[in-house]
């Protein structure tokens, strides 16, 4: 028989109760105060949760989306520059940036590379070798580079899509268009004035990126860039060309420091061509040089001469002075005024205001300036824009110069009337040309083909200059200088009639003129029945034999005039009409 278990007494507890490892031996104290911190941290995290989530929320919430939301910049392509023909001028091309990521390019991958971005191994070397974890390599490198580049996939290189700027036409067209820099913005010419248009507006992307930098998702519609504007300019790319061509060969030939041309549409002012020599590359200005990037035709002044001689003999028939066939004495061939004396280039004697222009005589000019008040032909200088900047959308467009007619003495009256004691541009005197090229009307030049409103046109219209008459008669005697006795008969054009006056005007050296130094001009118009062209040629200190307006200057005209009224279309007006037959509508009776 199994004997029943007896339950344990309350005593059998007893030794349990007082085992010591049980004892509290802590203070009470230091009990509670541990309660009290445990309930200060609960508190503490609790108003910091209220701090971040209720109120600092935006901030925190901003810091948080920075670490894995992205917005990226899309860039905009630089708007096209196209002449009137829509002929490309500049053009962005796909360029790409090459990064590498040092810590994992091989160093078998670098003589491949080196030779790939044709950069010296050395080189390479020393910019992989800095403490920079993403280092640029070479920037606007071409498609078929990245591409060969892309075959060898090198680790550590990356490709970052760029652009870089284009100019087709190179050295001919560098002074109109300008070039940018490596930023692309513009830097010079129409690059330049035209910028804020053919920049764009860049677009944004904003994406999630995972902690490897790859876009997982996009949190907002993608807003694309807007592309920059395409500028019309109303150049010529093919009359541009020859105008360079034909410039360049006669600065070799006459071994000249420099020269420019401008060619007009004598119907409205608007720019076809403006060629300066020397010119430079767009595409590559390694060696670019302060000479080469002078727009001379622009920005260069200097004392006319005798190509601002219509604008006197026009003022004159105006005011009633003298008609056409009015005879002036210019006897013996020299002007005594005051203590100055002034020369021709021979005795012409008695001759008529248009021999005196056909002839090119200063004295002639002389008697006409000082029979008229001072302040009517400075005023009439300002209404043909002397003095004055030309409204052209254009870096760096001067304004030449004219003295207060207050301050004129009776030898400087005389002298500005052919073209001394006054400074204007090359694009300045083509400009007044317009005037006599139809019927007195002074057309605004314009380099920019725009959409423009009635409003907006009626004021590039030009204003009046002189009257249809007058206008017609300055006509027949610019052709006479171009005929038989005119001082510019080597810039006729076969097919052609033709009018133009030509300019020799001395080169000023601090105070006083120097001695064998000159710049040879000539402006004129062509097809006298209808003129379509103006074209104005200045060559710069010709060191040649030959250095007359009519010999340097003229010939240039001849052949720009003639090759651009072929390219236009333009018919022949000839019709056995020359400056011979011209001469004998303004005889004396």
């Amino acid at each position: 028989m199994i004997p029943k278990k007896k339950s344990p007494s309350r005593d059998s507890y007893a030794p349990v109760a007082k085992n010591q490892l049980l004892v509290a031996r802590l203070p009470m104290w230091r009990s509670k105060f541990i309660v009290v911190l445990v309930f200060a941290a609960f508190a503490a995290l609790a108003g910091r949760a209220f701090w971040v989530q209720v109120v600092n929320r935006d901030f925190y919430v901003d810091q948080g989306q920075k670490r894995y939301q992205r917005t990226i910049e899309l860039d905009a392509t630089r708007g096209r520059i196209v002449d009137r023909n829509g002929s490309m001028l500049a053009v962005s091309l796909a360029t790409y940036e090459i990064w590498a990521t040092p810590k994992l390019l091989d160093e078998a991958a670098l003589p491949p590379l080196s030779k790939l971005l044709d950069l010296p191994l050395a080189e390479l070397r020393r910019r992989l070798n800095g403490d920079k974890t993403f280092v640029l390599l070479k920037r606007q490198v071409d498609a078929d580079t990245a591409g060969h580049l892309s075959k060898l996939g090198l680790a550590g290189i990356t490709q970052i899509a760029d652009s870089k700027r284009f100019y087709p036409e190179g050295e001919s067209a560098a002074h109109v268009v300008g070039f940018t820099d490596i930023e692309d913005n513009g830097q010079e010419g129409v690059e330049l004035a035209a910028n804020e248009q053919l920049l764009g507006v860049p677009g944004h992307r904003e994406v999630i990126r995972d902690r490897l930098g790859r876009v997982v998702s996009e949190t907002r519609p993608l807003v694309p860039a807007q592309n920059g504007d395409t500028i019309h300019l109303t150049i010529d790319r093919r009359i541009q060309q020859l105008a360079y061509a034909q410039l360049k060969d006669a600065i070799a030939k006459h071994r000249a420091e420099a020269g420019s041309v401008v060619v007009l549409d004598a119907r409205n002012g608007e720019i076809l061509a403006l060629a300066n020599y020397p010119s430079f590359d767009p595409n590559d200005r390694a060696r670019l040089t302060g000479r080469q990037l002078r727009n001379r035709a622009v920005v260069d002044t200097f004392e006319p001469g005798s190509t601002i001689k219509p604008v006197v003999v026009a003022l004159s028939i105006d005011e009633g002075k003298v008609r056409p066939q009015s005879v002036i004495d210019t006897a013996p061939g020299w002007y005594k005024i005051g203590p100055a004396v002034i020369h021709d280039t021979s005795n012409h004697g008695a001759m008529t205001v248009a021999e005196a222009v056909q002839k090119s005589s200063n004295i002639a000019l002389a008697k006409l300036a000082l029979n008229l008040p001072a302040e009517k032909i400075w005023a009439k200088y300002q209404e043909y824009g002397l003095g004055m900047r030309p409204e052209l959308t254009f870096p760096g467009v001067a304004s030449g110069k004219v003295r207060p007619y207050k301050r004129w003495r009776p030898i400087e009256q005389a002298t500005m009337a052919y073209g001394y004691g006054l400074s204007a541009s090359l694009l300045q005197i083509a400009q007044i040309y317009t005037a006599y090229a139809g019927d007195g009307t002074m057309h605004p030049v314009r380099l920019v083909r725009e959409n423009i409103d009635a409003a907006a046109a009626a004021s590039q219209t030009g204003h009046a200059v002189t009257t249809p008459a007058t206008a017609r008669a300055i006509r027949s005697m610019l052709e006479m200088a171009t005929g038989d006795g005119g001082t510019g008969r080597a810039a006729t054009v076969e097919g052609y009639r033709i009018g133009g006056k030509t300019g020799t005007a001395r080169k000023q050296v601090g105070a006083s003129y120097a001695k064998n130094r000159y710049r040879a001009l000539f402006v004129g118009m062509a097809p006298m029945s209808d003129p379509r062209l103006i074209v104005a040629v200045m060559i710069d200190d010709p060191a040649g034999k030959a250095f007359y307006g009519g010999t340097v200057a003229g010939p240039v005209f001849s052949a720009v005039t003639g090759g651009s009224l072929l390219l236009l279309g333009v018919p022949p007006d000839a019709r056995g009409v020359d400056g011979q037959n011209a001469a004998h509508a303004f005889a004396p009776s």
